[in-house]
């Protein structure tokens, strides 16, 4: 650890307090952009996995929208006091776009949005995460780390959550007492899980054969005349491999892992791509653009395991813990996946491209988590893949 160790027994003391009472307790995007695009098949995949009816899934879009339309605005006028923004769903089922300040709610003129009061700047929560980051970074014995699962900005509670498992409680609270980061800005929670683990054997979309396993096709891009499609990093090195049907097409050209889980593979230029993603139903989502949507929007994911399931937006930037290393800017999100989802895509109702299936957490004895009641799973953001490999995102 880089900090003093004369610091530790004090924050330690606080942190595990904090423990005990914890256990278990966008920018501008065009009119096109905004506009639904939802096929019957989505629409009941929402309402099934989100417990909607169609009110409220109209109701929904119409609260997506004045998010997408409003957060840059929200952010500008809030300024240095900015806490964050989020979609939230009331207990009458409907959702409405949020957003925080840690100045005066009653000055925070954002005409008509609601605006609630909280302790800590979103730059603050940012910072401590990336704190932690680094301080993981820096130890050289991970094993120290171990149990440790994960850690994120939540941004409607306004704090940095630190999953950990059972049995590993003063792990956690060293780990936290390394850092300068307020006690009062980290909340616990206990994982009943297992550690996070990439989901291997992962087809995101569609199925292919990468190395020795199985992994899922996140989205068709390309980069000049080359055609090719990414997914995740997790499931083969450059050089790797890439069979679809068993039949060669070409190899990872490019991996980002584990510091992050990137990766993108060349197929032959006879192989025909489609800006499209499976919904195993035969039917497709297109896509039409990869807008990031607000913390609470719903989004769906497709893989060869368990099929086109739908969840929400959790929480950005989460570093995940899976023991080889730790895997930095996660999304996280309700929507359940198993071993071989891997790769896998990630997209809104609206058609917009989110991400690739990274991992998750799952219950002991089970290769996914789509049996209990809040899954927890990560995708790799599709943005930065498209940026560190320069890759143009094919559309539909």
């Amino acid at each position: 650890m880089s900090h003093p160790h004369h610091r530790r027994p004090a924050r330690r003391t606080a942190i595990a307090l904090s423990l005990a009472v914890a256990a278990f307790a966008i920018g501008n995007v065009s009119a096109a952009e905004r506009e639904p695009v939802l096929s019957k098949v989505v629409a009941n995949a929402m309402k099934r996995d989100l417990g909607m009816n169609d009110a409220q899934l109209a109701q929904y879009f119409n609260a997506e929208r004045t998010a997408y339309v409003n957060e840059a605005r929200v952010t500008k006028q809030l300024g240095d006091r900015y806490a964050g923004s989020w979609l939230e769903r009331g207990a009458d089922g409907n959702y409405r776009y949020v957003a925080a300040t840690t100045g005066s709610t009653k000055a925070a003129n954002v005409g008509g949005i609601e605006v609630r009061q909280h302790r800590y700047t979103l730059r603050q929560l940012r910072n401590a995460a990336a704190e932690l980051d680094a301080i993981h970074a820096g130890t050289m014995q991970k094993s120290r780390l171990s149990g440790v699962h994960a850690w994120a900005v939540d941004v409607p509670n306004n704090r940095v959550v630190v999953t950990v498992a059972a049995g590993h409680a003063l792990r956690a609270a060293d780990f936290v007492a390394a850092s300068s980061i307020d006690p009062d800005m980290i909340r616990f929670e206990l994982s009943p899980y297992q550690a996070p683990t990439p989901f291997l054997n992962v087809i995101g979309g569609s199925e292919y054969q990468s190395g020795g396993g199985l992994c899922s096709i996140g989205f068709s891009v390309t980069r000049g005349a080359t055609k090719g499609f990414a997914t995740a990093g997790h499931c083969g090195g450059v050089g790797t491999q890439v069979r679809l049907s068993g039949t060669l097409v070409g190899s990872v050209q490019g991996q980002f892992y584990p510091s992050g889980d990137q990766a993108w593979a060349n197929v032959r230029s006879t192989d025909t791509l489609f800006g499209q993603v499976t919904k195993y139903n035969g039917t497709v989502q297109r896509v039409l653009g990869s807008t990031v949507a607000p913390i609470g929007a719903a989004v769906c994911r497709s893989g060869r395991t368990t099929g086109w399931r739908c969840g929400t937006i959790v929480s950005y930037n989460n570093s995940a813990n899976y023991g080889t290393g730790v895997v930095n800017g996660l999304t996280r999100s309700t929507a359940c996946a198993g071993q071989g989802d891997s790769g896998g895509s990630w997209i809104t109702g609206a058609g917009q491209a989110q991400g690739v299936t990274s991992g998750g957490q799952l219950p002991a004895g089970s290769s996914n988590n789509c049996g209990v009641a809040s899954p927890i799973t990560w995708f790799q953001p599709i943005n930065p893949i498209l940026s560190r490999f320069g890759l143009t995102l094919v559309l539909g």
